[in-house]
C-alpha cells in the first residue's frame, strides 16, 4: 500500500510535465509573415523568385529567426521551472570506523561499513499565487515581440532588396542613355572643331562643347559605378558569394501599380513595431504582479523515495525501502529594500512601456501620412516628366523634319536628340522614383499589401 501511495505521489507531479508540453506544442510558431501576393502586384516574375530566396538565405532574416527560435526555447525553461523538479542522486559509501563508540552500555567496536542510497528526490513550488505562471507568460509575451523583430527584419530587407533592384534597372536604362549622350556629344565635338577649322565659330563654342563632353563621361563613369555597386549589394541579400550575375526585368516591361488616395490611420496596427510595444506592455504589466507577489511567502513541497541498503545483495529487500515526503514554506522578513525596489522598478518600467507606444503611434502615424504624401507627389512628378518628354518628342519630330529638307544643321539635329535623351532620363527616373515610393508605403502599413488592408490578417 506504501508503495501504490508512493507511485500514485510521482504520478501527480509527472502529468503536468506531459500536459504543458502538449499545449507547448500546439502552440508551435509558424511563419505567417512572407507576403509574397504583395510582390505580385509588380508582375516581376524575376522579382519574386529573389523574394522566396531572400527568405531562405538571407543572414539578417536567419539571425532574426534564431533570436525568435532563443525566445522560444527561454519560455520552454520557464515552463520547466513550474513544474516538478525529479532528480537522482545515488551515494555509494564505505565506511571505517578507528575507535569504539559507546550508546550508554552498548560498546560499538572497531568496523568498517558499505552504504547504498539510490534514491529519487522531488522538490516542487507550489505556485499558489500564480507567480510562476506569471513569470512563464511574461517570456511568452518576450517570444511574441522577438516573432515582430523577425516579421519587421523581413519587411525591411525585401524592401530594400526591392528597392536596389529598381534602382539597378534604372541604372541600367541610364547607363544605355547615356552611352548614346556622350556618342552624339563626341559626334559634336567633331563637327564643331571643323567648323572652328574652317572659321564657322569661335573657340569658345568648341570648348563648351568639350566640357559638356567631359560632363557626359563623368556621369556615364558614376552610373557605371552605380551598376556595380547596386549589384554588390544585391548579392549581400541573397546570401550569395558566387556572384553570378542578378537577372532584372527590363525597364520597358516595368508595371506600375497604384496607390490609394487615403490610407485610415488605423493601418499602423499591422505594423510590427506597434504590436511590439502591445506586447511590450503586456509583458512589464505581468512582471509588476510578479514583483508584487514576491512579497507573499512560498511554498516547496518535497518528498524523496528510494532505498538505503549496507549490503548490495539485500538493495532491493522491504526493509530498506525509504519515503519521505513535507512542505517547507519561505517568508523573507528583511531583504535591505531590495523587493520594494524591484516593485517600483517594474513599475516604472511598466510607465516607459506607455510612454514608448505613445511615441510608436505617433511616429507610425506620421511615417504613414509622409509614405502616402511622398508616393503622391512621386506620383504627379512621374506625371510630368512623361508630359515633358511627350513634348520634348514632339520637338524632337520637328527637329527631324527640319534637318530632313534642309532648314537645319546636323548639330541641331543632334542636340535635339540629346535634349530628348535627357528628358527621357528624366521621365526614366520618374518611373522608377514611383515604384520605390509603394515600397515605402508598403512598409509604412507593416508589410502588408495597402489595397487590401480590409482583408488582412496577422
Amino acid at each position: 500500500m506504501r508503495k501504490l501511495s508512493v507511485i500514485l505521489f510521482i504520478l501527480l507531479f509527472l502529468m503536468p510535465l506531459s500536459v504543458c508540453a502538449k499545449k507547448q506544442e500546439d502552440n508551435s510558431y509558424k511563419l505567417a509573415y512572407i507576403n509574397i501576393d504583395w510582390w505580385e502586384n509588380y508582375k516581376d516574375p524575376i522579382l519574386r523568385e529573389y523574394m522566396l530566396r531572400i527568405y531562405n538565405d538571407n543572414q539578417d532574416i536567419k539571425i532574426a529567426t534564431i533570436k525568435s527560435e532563443q525566445s522560444n526555447q527561454v519560455v520552454k525553461m520557464s515552463l520547466g521551472q513550474e513544474l516538478p523538479q525529479i532528480g537522482f542522486n545515488p551515494n555509494i559509501s564505505r565506511e571505517f570506523a578507528s575507535s569504539d563508540v559507546y550508546f550508554g552500555n552498548v560498546i560499538i567496536p572497531n568496523y568498517t561499513q558499505s552504504r547504498f542510497l539510490l534514491p529519487l528526490t522531488m522538490n516542487y513550488e507550489v505556485d499558489i499565487w500564480g507567480k510562476n505562471r506569471q513569470i512563464t507568460k511574461s517570456f511568452s509575451k518576450e517570444l511574441e515581440m522577438e516573432k515582430q523583430n523577425e516579421r519587421a527584419s523581413y519587411i525591411l530587407v525585401t524592401s530594400a532588396f526591392a528597392s536596389d533592384y529598381f534602382n539597378l534597372v534604372k541604372a541600367d536604362a541610364l547607363l544605355k542613355n547615356q552611352e548614346k549622350l556622350v556618342e552624339l556629344q563626341k559626334n559634336i565635338v567633331e563637327a564643331t572643331d571643323k567648323k572652328y577649322q574652317s572659321g564657322l565659330c569661335p573657340v569658345s563654342i568648341l570648348l563648351e562643347e568639350k566640357q559638356i563632353l567631359t560632363n557626359f563621361e563623368e556621369q556615364l563613369n558614376s552610373l557605371k559605378e552605380k551598376q556595380d555597386v547596386l549589384e554588390n549589394q544585391l548579392y549581400v541579400y541573397l546570401g550569395d558569394r558566387t556572384n553570378h550575375g542578378i537577372k532584372r526585368t527590363a525597364y520597358e516591361d516595368l508595371y506600375l501599380v497604384t496607390i490609394p488616395e487615403s490610407i485610415d490611420s488605423t493601418a499602423i496596427k499591422y505594423r510590427p513595431d506597434m504590436i511590439r510595444t502591445e506586447k511590450y506592455i503586456e509583458k512589464t504589466g505581468l512582471l509588476v504582479k510578479v514583483a508584487r507577489k514576491e512579497f507573499l511567502p512560498s511554498f516547496t513541497l518535497y518528498g524523496q523515495v528510494g532505498f538505503n541498503a549496507y549490503q548490495l545483495s539485500k538493495i532491493f529487500t522491504h526493509h530498506t525501502f525509504l519515503s519521505n515526503i513535507g512542505v517547507m514554506p519561505n517568508l523573507d522578513l528583511f531583504t535591505g529594500g531590495t523587493k520594494i525596489a524591484r516593485f517600483k522598478y517594474r513599475k516604472l518600467e511598466y510607465q516607459k512601456a506607455l510612454q514608448y507606444y505613445e511615441k510608436t503611434v505617433l511616429t507610425s502615424i506620421q511615417e504613414l501620412n509622409d509614405s502616402l504624401v511622398s508616393a503622391k507627389t512621386t506620383d504627379k512628378n512621374r506625371k510630368i516628366s512623361d508630359e515633358r518628354y511627350d513634348i520634348e518628342l514632339q520637338k524632337f519630330s520637328l527637329a527631324e523634319k527640319k534637318q530632313n529638307i534642309g532648314a537645319s544643321g546636323s548639330i541641331e539635329f543632334m542636340k535635339a536628340q540629346e535634349r530628348l535623351l535627357e528628358s527621357e532620363n528624366s521621365k526614366i527616373s520618374g518611373r522608377i522614383n514611383y515604384l520605390i515610393s509603394t515600397i515605402n508605403l508598403y512598409k509604412a502599413v507593416g508589410g502588408l499589401d495597402y489595397n487590401k488592408l480590409e482583408e488582412a490578417t496577422l
